[in-house]
């Protein structure tokens, strides 16, 4: 496995993980919004701590092989980055319409938050799908 998809399963990981502890936290409260910045803080690190630890790994079992890259790996991030901008432009234009209609300001964090949450996940299975069964 190289380096980028370990990068996609790591965020992928790390996006569930928040989502988790976030529903958890947030669940039968009143506060939203430090749990939610701390989810938020706490997916970034533990997405790059995973994959940190992951490289390691894969670098003592393999050195050449655990930071190769090549056309291929940097064609399937663009593709990943296009799909999760998607997502994040469907998410903007949702929180728009919220904002107009003067909703409770709960309603459009969260919305914001699940658009960034869905774009990661999403973006990480096309990532991961595009490693498994190549780009068309």
């Amino acid at each position: 496995m190289v380096y980028h998809e370990r990068a996609a399963w790591a965020g992928l990981i790390a996006s569930f993980v928040t989502v988790g502890v976030y529903l958890g936290l947030v669940r039968g409260a009143d506060a939203w919004i430090w749990p939610m910045v701390w989810a938020i803080g706490i997916g970034i690190a533990l997405s790059i701590l995973i994959t940190i630890v992951w490289g390691i790994v894969a670098g003592i079992r393999d050195k050449e092989d655990a930071t190769a890259s090549d056309l291929r790996d940097r064609d399937i991030s663009r593709m990943g980055g296009r799909v999760e901008q998607a997502f994040l432009v469907i998410a903007g234009l949702a929180v728009i319409v919220l904002c107009a209609l003067d909703v409770d300001l709960f309603w459009i964090a969260n919305t914001m938050f699940a658009g960034f949450v869905v774009a990661s996940i999403v973006g990480g299975i096309a990532r991961v799908i595009a490693y498994r069964r190549g780009l068309i």
